[in-house]
């Protein structure tokens, strides 16, 4: 008697909106979900230039991307790594909470606002000038803006006290996600 396969991976399709009109999709294997997180997977991600914080590469083209999307939550978090598969940092990328549609299909919108966490340093907000250009220009409504700006704060004052990231996101590495895919033999 021969062993059955491992059914694949789900995958979701994220339509992800950058005001005003900016729609980008993804497509990512969730290697884990509970009522705490959803676990999904970026490979070897292609970025027009490499991401430099503090004169260091952050994300380049080739780099690996674990997410962790929070069901309720404006924010999401990505363990980031080099095309090497060092990992850089922590990142979060602040939204609207992500909208579960039926098949997989997950909505949500960038509100500019992001906080970087590089283990051992202080915790940085970014494109602050990015959200008061998407204000200036009315992408944004003024509540959105000040909802994010609440969210961002709230991470910094965790992230500075050592609250955060929460416990999942330290349990879930590259290797660990690679791992699972591995045992599933899903890369696509």
């Amino acid at each position: 008697m021969t062993a059955e396969p491992d059914p694949p991976l789900p995958h979701v399709t994220i339509h992800y909106l950058r005001p005003p009109d900016h729609l980008q999709t993804f497509r990512q294997p969730i290697i884990h979900q509970s009522p705490e997180a959803i676990v999904t997977f970026s490979r070897s991600i292609r970025v027009p230039s490499p991401m430099e914080l503090d004169g260091e590469v952050a994300l380049e083209t080739g780099s690996d991307i674990v997410w962790f999307t929070f069901p309720g939550i404006w924010h999401d978090i990505g363990r980031f790594h080099d095309a090497r598969g060092a990992f850089t940092g922590f990142y979060a990328n602040l939204l609207t909470p992500v909208e579960m549609l039926p098949g997989n299909i997950w909505r949500t919108t960038d509100l500019f606002l992001d906080v970087w966490l590089k283990p051992g340093r202080a915790p940085r907000l970014l494109d602050e000038d990015e959200l008061q250009a998407a204000l200036d220009a009315d992408a944004l409504e003024s509540g959105t803006a000040r909802r994010a700006r609440e969210e961002a704060e709230g991470i910094l004052e965790r992230a500075g006290a050592g609250a955060w990231p929460p416990p999942v996101v330290h349990e879930w590495t590259r290797e660990r996600a690679l791992g699972v895919l591995d045992d599933m033999g899903n890369w696509e």
